[in-house]
């Protein structure tokens, strides 16, 4: 076996690379329970969470009493049609951090 072969290898390239209706089609699956989530709690608001090395770009939905639900985002564009179809306010994680509601709802449940 050739070196280059094995950096190749290493990098994935035998691995089946995810198509474009792949990503769209997971978040089909998840705008169900989204949709759900929005409709069954009063004030949900949606936070976008940066991508990092090893986590891709999601979204957490925290309602007014800071119950709250996270969905790995295949496509934040998709997203937003979304969220704007139903009204649901967005705003950057990265940027405003979560509200205070999300943390006091957890240590409610503990």
């Amino acid at each position: 076996m050739r070196a280059d072969d094995e950096f190749s290898r290493e990098r994935g390239s035998g691995r089946r690379k995810r198509s474009r209706t792949a990503g769209r089609r997971l978040f089909r699956e998840d705008r169900r329970d989204m949709k759900a989530f929005f409709k069954s709690r009063v004030g949900v608001e949606a936070y976008l969470e940066p991508s990092s090395l090893d986590q891709r770009r999601s979204v957490a939905l925290v309602a007014s009493d800071g119950e709250w639900l996270r969905f790995s985002l295949p496509d934040e564009v998709l997203f937003r049609k979304f969220a704007r179809k139903l009204g649901l306010p967005v705003y950057d994680a990265g940027v405003l951090g979560y509200p205070k509601r999300m943390k006091e709802y957890r240590r409610d449940q503990d």
